[in-house]
């Protein structure tokens, strides 16, 4: 690899993802890895890639940011050893532009200093101790609030930047509140009616058939159109009915002093 090559790869992470064998065609794709916004949410339907992607980032940053720490963040144990293993499957396709220290069936440490960390995110536990250059939470509908809260602090210090990726999963908890009104997330919306009629096989069309038949009605807005929706036993009257109700109105104390 030739100087100029390497400089290209480490100032682009498209150049990187495409020296590591991704085709990096979809526009959701370049405004994500060529993205500098601190705080990003990705709402995308199921195997749409995002998962990849966020592989992409995190070994870019492992790679180009010597000392850094890159932590994964997955639901369970066997999630952050796929998400990890997407991880290792990029590092080895890009040719191990710097070589590895250590490895293990969860972490990554290079010559560089930097690491890639991957953990299941069962409580707040899973954060503690750590101070991270790139916070990664996948699944992150599925990550509790504690969790989530205790994941702020993970990159406060090092100025790091938080990647939570994720279909919806119900009206409830911090990944819809975020989406809904968090003021500083850069946000990306990825449904399956926007991804290439091949992505899904036989066709994608051909797929959300299927899909349309095998699930609820509910299930497929929320599974493949990101659509947030109310879960059986959630509520007994709709989110935004009870937003309303309790919105900017002043509310007079039934027995006022």
């Amino acid at each position: 690899m030739s100087g100029i090559q390497s400089l290209r790869r480490g100032l682009d992470p498209v150049a990187f993802a495409e020296s590591a064998g991704f085709d990096v065609t979809l526009p959701w794709q370049e405004a994500v890895l060529r993205s500098h916004a601190p705080s990003l949410l990705i709402n995308a339907a199921r195997q749409s890639g995002k998962s990849s992607m966020a592989a992409v980032l995190a070994v870019h940053t492992a790679l180009y940011t010597p000392g850094s720490l890159v932590l994964m963040v997955s639901r369970t144990l066997d999630h952050s050893g796929e998400l990890f293993r997407r991880a290792l499957a990029v590092y080895r396709h890009a040719g191990r532009p710097v070589p590895p220290d250590s490895e293990t069936r969860l972490s990554l440490t290079l010559a560089n200093g930097s690491r890639i960390v991957s953990r299941p995110g069962r409580d707040e536990a899973s954060v503690r101790g750590y101070s991270s250059d790139l916070l990664i939470l996948d699944e992150a509908s599925r990550v509790p609030d504690e969790l989530f809260k205790s994941s702020l602090p993970v990159v406060a210090r090092t100025g790091g930047r938080i990647l939570a990726m994720s279909t919806p999963y119900g009206k409830r908890g911090w990944w819809y509140e975020e989406w809904a009104n968090g003021a500083e997330w850069e946000r990306h919306l990825l449904p399956a009616s926007a991804l290439p009629e091949d992505w899904y096989k036989p066709s994608t069309a051909v797929f959300l058939e299927r899909e349309r038949r095998r699930m609820s009605e509910r299930e497929l807005l929320q599974e493949y159109h990101c659509a947030f929706q109310e879960l059986d036993g959630q509520a007994v009257f709709r989110h935004d009915l009870i937003a309303d109700a309790f919105g900017d109105e002043s509310i007079e104390a039934l027995w006022p002093d």
